[in-house]
């Protein structure tokens, strides 16, 4: 068969569902190989757009997310995707063209070395030489795609390796079993455990896996060891768990880290030192110790330096702590129980807040208040994601997809399509801020014409907020990011969806009600006030201590 064909057949044999991107001329054979296929192509406004989909379909799903460009300016446009999935723990495939290596009377108009670009910022990158490689090359990138830790991977098909003849068959797919982790580690884990006094679990972004947050939940609800998140791993165990102290959605000074200075142990469940860090390790005898679980060895840095690795399958290794583990009479978890109250009191202190433009935690309370517990909300990159990884509570896993690991703008609008696709039962709301929904917003046209339900709330400060925030906090003057933004209502109307821009918190309340139980595309331009940032973020985490005595919460 022709070698396109026998590269759609495997990605058939993948069980591939779409290829999200912009064919080029060099990917003609292919898209007209994918035209008899069952796989669904989704044409997008943007490389970019296209991967970032990709991705948020291998997040979501397990399963590798596929996307397609052509060669030179098409799949430089996919390097931030690779980042994002790369960094993100992603499954993704992106494919792209090139001109003809064997014979080109084009000279080097419009050619880079994609596979070269691609090497830093994958897990795979090769180009096809021979369409016969063609089934084992494609084997082999998906094999290393979802293995752990699961990430981008890179294929280069040439156009005219794509038109030559190869040989039919492909490999069947197999699924690859972790160990888990030995008998010795676990008992030495164990000892580690029944010796601390004030132990900790902390929950990250690898510990999203099927099995996993049935057995941590199974290890919380036996050991009564209260724990917290990193912004990427909210809901594996449910967020409104009794033991929940929250989320770390800052590196330090927080009030979380209140209790995290208390804990003579951590137990580090899947959280790998790509994530921003929810704390930063100490040395000395008096410090805390921590215990690295994951399906791979900790890397060394200065802020994470684990005293006792626990590699293996996550879920089988917990499952084995938890059989092993016996409660301890000496465990002390009164100071962690009383700062659970005193942090949730402190985050909901502006929900009720009803002034207008709004307020960032205002909105948080607003769209979990509307959201069922299966809905899903995705994140731009901006100020507001703070808020929304401190205050918005997740019942269950990946109902919040936020990045806190490339924090890449312009994510939100095409991760709420791809979700959206994945999960046309449920309902599906991207926040963004006017900056970041600005760098995707063609994908509008994408989300109008493949008739999904969807609904955009852009946070409007005519500004780069995020930066601001830091800059002022840093104590210069504000300069260089604030700009103007079109009508956000005619915009979203010129691509066919509906516009709305609500003047009041009652009315955003309303409107946003409206849109989640309504048909189509919706746009919500709601101005936000951001004026409470340095004075929370920055000011008053300085004070934790005093603001903790203030509630009666003490380290005696």
């Amino acid at each position: 068969m022709k070698a396109s064909d026998l590269f759609i057949k495997a990605l058939e044999n993948e069980g591939v569902e779409y290829i999200f991107g912009i064919p080029g001329e060099e990917n003609l054979d292919l898209l007209e190989s994918l035209r008899s296929s069952k796989i669904k192509l989704i044409l997008t406004r943007h490389e970019q757009g296209a991967g970032f989909m990709a991705a948020t379909y291998g997040r979501l799903t397990g399963k590798v997310g596929v996307c397609l460009s052509t060669l030179g300016p098409g799949a430089t446009n996919f390097a931030t995707s690779a980042a994002y999935a790369q960094l993100g723990a992603m499954p993704m495939m992106m494919i792209t063209g090139q001109k003809p290596i064997k014979k080109s009377k084009q000279g080097r108009f419009q050619i880079v070395d994609i596979v070269r670009m691609m090497r830093p910022m994958t897990k795979y990158a090769r180009q096809v030489v021979n369409g016969n490689n063609i089934s084992s090359m494609v084997r082999d990138a998906f094999k290393i795609a979802t293995t752990e830790r699961p990430g981008a991977v890179h294929i280069e098909l040439p156009e005219d390796i794509a038109a030559e003849e190869a040989d039919d068959g492909v490999y069947p797919v197999r699924n690859v079993r972790i160990p888990k982790a030995d008998s010795t580690t676990i008992n030495e884990a164990v000892k580690m455990i029944e010796a601390a006094k004030n132990p900790l679990i902390l929950i990250g972004a690898g510990a999203n896996r099927n099995r996993i947050g049935d057995a941590l939940t199974n290890f919380v609800n036996k050991t009564g060891i209260p724990f917290f998140t990193t912004q990427m791993g909210k809901g594996v165990i449910d967020d409104n768990h009794n033991l929940c102290l929250g989320t770390a959605a800052l590196s330090a000074d927080d009030f979380i880290h209140g209790a995290i200075s208390k804990a003579d142990l951590i137990i580090n469940v899947g959280h790998d030192v790509i994530e921003k860090p929810p704390f930063f390790m100490k040395e000395g005898p008096d410090a805390t110790k921590v215990i690295h679980v994951n399906f791979f060895p900790s890397e060394v840095d200065p802020t994470y330096f684990p005293h006792l690795d626990v590699v293996g399958d996550i879920a089988s290794d917990i499952n084995d702590l938890n059989e092993a583990l016996t409660p301890q009479d000496h465990w002390d978890f009164d100071f962690y129980k009383k700062i659970i109250k005193t942090i949730n009191k402190r985050l909901t202190k502006y929900f009720g807040d009803m002034r207008f433009p709004i307020l960032p935690q205002r909105t948080v309370k607003t769209i979990r208040d509307i959201l069922g517990e299966d809905d899903i909300l995705t994140l731009d990159n901006g100020v507001y994601k703070i808020w929304f990884a401190r205050n918005y509570k997740c019942a269950k896993p990946n109902t919040l997809l936020l990045d806190n690991a490339l924090a890449t703008m312009g994510a939100g609008l095409p991760s709420a399509i791809a979700a959206k696709m994945v999960n046309p039962d449920k309902k599906v709301v991207t926040v963004c801020g006017d900056g970041g929904f600005m760098m995707n917003s063609q994908e509008i046209e994408t989300a109008v014409r493949l008739g999904i339900d969807l609904t955009v709330v852009i946070l409007n400060d005519n500004a780069y907020g995020m930066i601001k925030w830091k800059q002022t906090g840093m104590g210069f003057d504000t300069f260089g990011l604030d700009y103007s933004n079109p009508d956000f209502v005619k915009y979203a109307e010129a691509y066919g969806a509906t516009g709305h821009r609500p003047q009041s918190c009652e009315e955003f309340t309303e409107t946003l009600t409206n849109c989640v139980n309504s048909k189509g595309v919706h746009i919500i331009d709601v101005a936000v006030d951001y004026s409470l940032n340095h004075a929370i973020l920055n000011d008053l985490v300085k004070n934790a201590e005093t603001l903790l005595e203030e509630e009666g919460v003490n380290n005696e």
